[in-house]
């Protein structure tokens, strides 16, 4: 698998962090800071936050994103925000599937697959999430899970949109914990990931497919993790909140 035909992805993901106002200064304190990245740099932030991060990012290297969209145009959903309104407003891209979002708010395997449809049929890039729970890697049957959910999740996926999409593996014991994977264990999911895409797309495919590692990525652990040759970049949670270790992670992904 050659990294060389991947560029690197650094994913922060806010969470239910940050007024607008704190996101402006937030941005305005990374600017100088990442400017130089010899990789992606993206900042999902709460919807209530978009403009305002848009209009901080405007002109630099920062790309904003969402952290969710729903599966339909439009309708008596309240409280959700759909993959057109996304566009409508020049957001390029979505997390889609996060933990928390299965983990608290019922979303399935079944659901993912249907908001990914949305925005990509939107036109938007998507930032997909897999991963297993404590028990089930312990269990032993961790690739099982995070292969299935993938399935499921690009049930109807094109070959041409799948070069919008980036999947996140993020195993769920790590989230929020300060527990990580190791850099082998992160490596051989990452792995595991890709050639579940090759089986379904070939191997040209899976080779420039992005495959971050998302959970309790830092400043501290993120040069070991983004070393390893299946691992092409982070969704980073609470160090995506400090600019000044954010701005660590990105330099060792560049």
């Amino acid at each position: 698998m050659n990294k060389a035909l991947r560029r690197p992805v650094i994913a922060g993901n806010w969470k239910m962090n940050q007024t607008p106002a704190e996101a402006k200064a937030l941005i305005e304190e990374m600017k100088p800071l990442v400017k130089d990245a010899d990789c992606e740099v993206v900042l999902c932030v709460p919807f209530v936050d978009l403009q305002a991060a848009m209009d901080a990012a405007a002109g630099s290297n920062i790309r904003i994103g969402a952290e969710n969209c729903h599966w339909a145009q439009k309708g008596a959903f309240t409280g959700e925000v759909s993959a057109e309104m996304l566009k409508a407003m020049g957001v390029p891209y979505v997390i889609i599937g996060h933990s928390e979002r299965r983990q608290y708010f019922g979303e399935t395997d079944q659901t993912v697959q249907m908001r990914v449809r949305a925005a990509l049929d939107a036109g938007l890039t998507v930032i997909l999430c897999v991963g297993e729970y404590l028990q089930q890697r312990e269990q032993g049957i961790t690739e099982e899970v995070v292969r299935l959910q993938t399935k499921i999740a690009l049930g109807g996926v094109s070959a041409e949109e799948l070069k919008r999409i980036i999947i996140a593996y993020e195993p769920v014991w790590a989230i929020g914990t300060g527990k990580t994977a190791t850099a082998a264990q992160a490596n051989e999911v990452n792995h595991a990931i890709r050639v579940c895409v090759g089986e379904l797309y070939g191997k040209d495919a899976a080779d420039r497919l992005v495959v971050q590692y998302g959970g309790s990525m830092n400043a501290g652990n993120a040069k070991e993790l983004l070393a390893q040759p299946d691992v092409d970049g982070g969704l980073i949670g609470g160090a995506s909140l400090k600019a000044a270790d954010f701005s660590v992670i990105v330099g060792a992904a560049s």
